[in-house]
C-alpha cells in the first residue's frame, strides 16, 4: 500500500479518518452531500462546502479486481454511501464469486503510511 498525504485541503478527511469517521462535503446552500475531492456543488455549483460525517454505510455500484504481482488480488468497489456520493476504495472479506450490485457495506480504516483510509466491508 503506497503512502498518503495529507495537504491543506484534505487536512479534515484525515482528521476524521484518524477518529475512525468518514468526512464528506456538503454544500452550504442546498445541503447536498458531495465526495471528499469536490471543489463545488454538482446540483446548484455552489462552492461554499462545509466538511460533514458520513455514516459510513452505502450500497455496491461496482467492483473490479486488479491483478498483478500480489498473491490475493485487491479487489476495488465503488459504494454509494447512503448520503449519496460515489466512493472508490478496497473491499474486504468479500467473495467475488457472491458479490452483487446493491450488497450492503460499512467503511473501516486501514493504515497507510502515517495516515488511515477508508475500505470497505460487508455489511
Amino acid at each position: 500500500m503506497a503512502d498518503v498525504a495529507r495537504d491543506e485541503e484534505s487536512t479534515e478527511f484525515f482528521d476524521g479518518t484518524a477518529r475512525g469517521e468518514l468526512m464528506v462535503k456538503q454544500c452550504s446552500a442546498c445541503g447536498h452531500h458531495l465526495r471528499p475531492d469536490s471543489i463545488s456543488c454538482s446540483k446548484c455549483y455552489g462552492n461554499e462546502l462545509l466538511w460533514t460525517r458520513a455514516s459510513g454505510r452505502g450500497t455496491l455500484v461496482s467492483w473490479i479486481v486488479v491483478h498483478g504481482a500480489e498473491q490475493e488480488p485487491p479487489v476495488v468497489g465503488l459504494v454509494e454511501l447512503d448520503e449519496g456520493p460515489w466512493l472508490h476504495a478496497r473491499l474486504v472479506d468479500v467473495d467475488t464469486a457472491t458479490l452483487a450490485v446493491g450488497d450492503a457495506f460499512v467503511v473501516d480504516f486501514e493504515p497507510a503510511g502515517e495516515e488511515r483510509i477508508p475500505i470497505f466491508r460487508p455489511a
